[in-house]
């Protein structure tokens, strides 16, 4: 039986049995699932990049190292009638001592509850019976990158499969689409340190862009954060018209106003918030007014994420667009087309996407299916006015975005990232 310690923050080994049983008893009997972990990434022949796992890998396993492979194998009609079956690097102490500690094959039993564990040395030997025997392979696997080797199993699936399999990719997606209450509340724990990060930035003047992004990671990982969920937006002035501008490296002229669009990572659930504060601490007029046109947006999107009000991504990306377009109009912005051609180069971005273990988590999932409860979603408005004599010259340079993550429950949505402030009053009394 298994126990209800965690595997990893948050996740219990009988949440991730669960997940596999979920996975297993959509599939055909005597099918397979493999899926192999991430590989260590390497900037030079010496420099890695932080390891980042797998998402689905993870999903399914909570195992964090690379190196390793799991395959599920059905072996009846019952929800529980398969074998989980993980190989991963035996202990080693030579190596251990200087790349760090290894679960090895004991752990891959004990721990993560693999019915079959093996030494990754062993892999051909291991996995070729099962994929020979199978009545259908499903795969979790991509092409490698520039640079990188085909691993041993793509090797092994095309020995032995030719190109007899299919993606797991859509059922995986579809799983992970709706998240159960610890899934929640790892992210809201991210949520809430990027939302105070984000909002103690705010309390003071800053010279560079590249001191608000040190600031920002130095607070989420010292609060309970593995690190941060993506490169960040730290935006000065015109930068902010950039959506993914991640150079952060220029002074902040003063006067303007400072965009950042970051996120936290914990128990590796992530957290994407966006906020725009003034250099000087106080909003000027023009700057206010754009800003109040972008909230008054994101306000009323993010209290439709819920099922009763049976939308989707796409039909609130449709209210958001008509929305900052009716508040533009009050601010002088003109557009023969009614408001269409305008709107496709001042907000060229989705108002949302769907957030979890990947910051555009299930990506393979319409925005036009209706949200329901448990799903997460981003809102986030943006109104970008270039130097174009088609728009008031006083918002010329502006680049506004406010975005937040969103839990959608059946009758409210619940905000993840409610500790960032995006009030002007509140913005403007943290200098006070």
């Amino acid at each position: 039986m298994l126990t209800q310690f965690l595997v990893t923050p948050g996740i219990t080994a009988q949440e991730f049995h669960d997940r596999r049983s979920d996975l297993m008893s959509q599939l055909p009997l005597h099918s397979v699932v493999i899926l192999e972990s991430a590989r260590l990434k390497y900037a030079s022949p010496s420099v890695f990049y932080p390891f980042h796992q797998d998402a689905n890998f993870l999903y399914l396993t909570g195992f964090q190292e690379g190196d390793a492979v799991a395959l599920l194998e059905k072996t009846g009609e019952g929800r529980d009638d398969f074998v989980f079956t993980l190989g991963v690097r035996p202990k080693h102490p030579s190596k251990e001592q200087w790349e760090g500690s290894r679960s090895g094959v004991d752990a891959a039993r004990d721990v993560f509850n693999a019915d079959v564990a093996f030494d990754i040395g062993d892999v051909r030997h291991m996995i070729s019976p099962v994929l020979r025997r199978a009545s259908t392979a499903y795969v979790d696997q991509r092409p490698p990158k520039l640079g990188e080797n085909q691993s041993t199993v793509l090797s092994l699936l095309r020995e032995t499969r030719g190109s007899d399999q299919k993606s797991i990719q859509p059922l995986m997606d579809r799983l992970r689409l709706k998240k159960s209450p610890a899934e929640l509340c790892n992210m809201r724990k991210a949520g809430q340190v990027a939302g105070r990060a984000i909002t103690n930035l705010m309390r003071r003047a800053w010279t560079f862009e590249h001191d608000i992004a040190a600031r920002f990671e130095y607070d989420v990982k010292t609060n309970g954060c593995q690190s941060m969920a993506f490169v960040p937006v730290v935006a000065g002035g015109s930068n902010g018209l950039c959506v993914h501008y991640v150079r952060n490296d220029q002074a902040i002229s003063p006067g303007t106003l400072i965009q950042i669009d970051a996120g936290a990572q914990y128990g590796n659930y992530v957290s994407d918030i966006s906020r725009v504060w003034p250099q000087a601490g106080k909003f000027a007029p023009a700057q206010r007014d754009l800003y109040l046109a972008v909230l008054d947006a994101q306000r009323h999107c993010v209290s439709l994420c819920r099922e009763d009000k049976n939308l989707s991504l796409d039909d609130i990306h449709r209210v958001a667009t008509s929305k900052m377009w009716e508040n533009l109009k009050d601010l002088g912005f003109v557009d023969s087309t009614g408001g269409s051609d305008i709107m496709s180069r001042l907000f060229p971005h989705h108002v949302g996407h769907y957030v979890g273990l990947d910051v555009h988590d299930c990506s393979g999932e319409p925005r036009s299916q209706k949200l329901k409860s448990g799903m997460c979603v981003t809102v986030e408005p943006g109104i970008y006015v270039p130097p174009d004599e088609r728009y008031p010259r006083h918002f010329w340079g502006m680049g506004i975005r406010i975005e937040d993550c969103v839990a959608v429950d059946e009758q409210s949505p619940f905000v993840l990232s409610t500790e960032a402030v995006k009030e002007v009053d509140d913005i403007e009394a943290l200098r006070d």
